[in-house]
């Protein structure tokens, strides 16, 4: 990613076209930080999204690994120059960042950076978020900074699309999300209509062969019957219900993006750190594809609420023509056969179901003191 386009008018046309074409938030976030780093041709390029806690809700790094990532510790505050980018409106080039008296230092694996260029990104009077470059490849006059007035110029020019990029990002996922809703109220109603009125049924059948067992046997049994047999029509309509259902947002979106979009609200949600990570993965069939998402959800759910850990690592990988998905934390963990004996299944059966019905398999590894993994794998199409 370090060639830059030979012209400056391609570069920035490069830039725009690849954030219109993204949806997603974070792909929108990524696109920004990448295309700044190669217009500019910069080191480092960032972009945090703040919260309303003095922190970042989100916070996008371009030039540095992800081992040094991780080795850096924790996202940053909202504190000097980073805080400046979200408190003034102006740009802030320096030939040395830290020397600036707003610098306050950095850990210990976090790469060394000199030359500064950053600005904030605004939608109308609100900045949504900080964007900024560092260590510009190029010699540098003593003393001075390697960005130029034509690098702050470009940068306002890319800032100005992504805050509109973002800001159309943000609401292409608020309008899924009323979608989801939609969905989900449309699914109640039918779901109340077409089993409501059998249970209706099978409750009056119910009273009246109670009231039948002492003078009319033959009658009771008959409509104990019609009991079993309404029962049964209830069952499979709800049944029908359930399977069909098919979630608006992996028919759009896909299955790599269903899952980080609800990953990221859970990692929001809950005090544990949720993560996701996918390589290669092909489009699968359907229905593997949405066994794969209910076996996260539950698995998920079951690391979220019961583990006691303070993180879950959610990877989708592909494998020959298909793809395994492993959910894992590090919590208490449990002995799976104990669990069974004692029938709480923790979802263990229903998750099983759901692989063995798309032809995949379904392996729990987990021991008291040493979290669990869930890992189910399909075989593609």
């Amino acid at each position: 990613m370090s060639h830059r386009p030979s012209s400056g008018l391609a570069a920035v046309s490069t830039a725009l076209l690849a954030m219109s074409r993204r949806l997603e938030v974070h792909d929108v976030l990524k696109t920004i930080v990448v295309s700044a780093r190669e217009l500019l041709d910069a080191e480092y390029a960032a972009l945090g999204v703040p919260d309303d806690h003095g922190g970042f809700a989100q916070f996008v790094v371009d030039g540095v690994s992800d081992e040094q990532w991780k080795a850096i510790g924790p996202l940053p505050r909202q504190h000097g120059i980073l805080a400046a980018m979200l408190h003034e409106e102006k740009a802030e080039r320096l030939a040395d960042v830290r020397k600036d008296p707003r610098f306050e230092g950095w850990p210990s694996a976090h790469p060394d950076m000199s030359d500064f260029l950053g600005l904030p990104v605004r939608d109308g009077d609100e900045t949504i978020a900080a964007l900024f470059l560092a260590n510009k490849r190029c010699p540098k006059p003593d003393g001075g900074c390697g960005f130029t007035e034509e690098d702050e110029e470009l940068l306002s020019i890319l800032a100005q699309h992504a805050a509109i990029a973002l800001t159309n990002a943000r609401l292409y996922e608020r309008s899924r999300e009323l979608t989801i809703v939609e969905e989900r109220s449309r699914l109640a109603h039918e779901l109340h209509d077409a089993v409501s009125q059998k249970l209706f049924s099978l409750r009056l059948t119910a009273q009246a062969a109670a009231a039948l067992v002492d003078r009319d046997p033959a009658r009771a049994k008959d409509e104990l019957q019609q009991v079993a047999a309404l029962a049964a029509e209830a069952a499979d309509e709800l049944r029908a219900a359930v399977v069909e259902l098919r979630p608006a947002a992996l028919d759009e979106d896909g299955l790599v993006a269903t899952l980080r979009t609800q990953i990221q609200v859970l990692d929001r949600a809950h005090a544990a750190r949720v993560t996701f990570d996918s390589s290669a993965v092909r489009a699968l069939p359907a229905a593997q594809e949405e066994a794969l998402l209910r076996v996260a959800q539950e698995a998920l759910h079951n690391a979220l609420r019961h583990s006691g850990g303070d993180r879950v690592d959610v990877t989708l990988a592909r494998r020959a023509q298909g793809a395994v998905l492993s959910v894992t934390d590090n919590g208490k963990g449990f002995e799976p056969r104990v669990v069974r004996r004692a029938g709480r299944h923790l979802g263990l059966v229903s998750m099983r179901d759901r692989a063995g019905g798309v032809g995949g398999r379904l392996r729990v590894q987990s021991a008291p003191g040493q979290g669990t993994t869930i890992e189910m794998e399909v075989p593609g199409g």
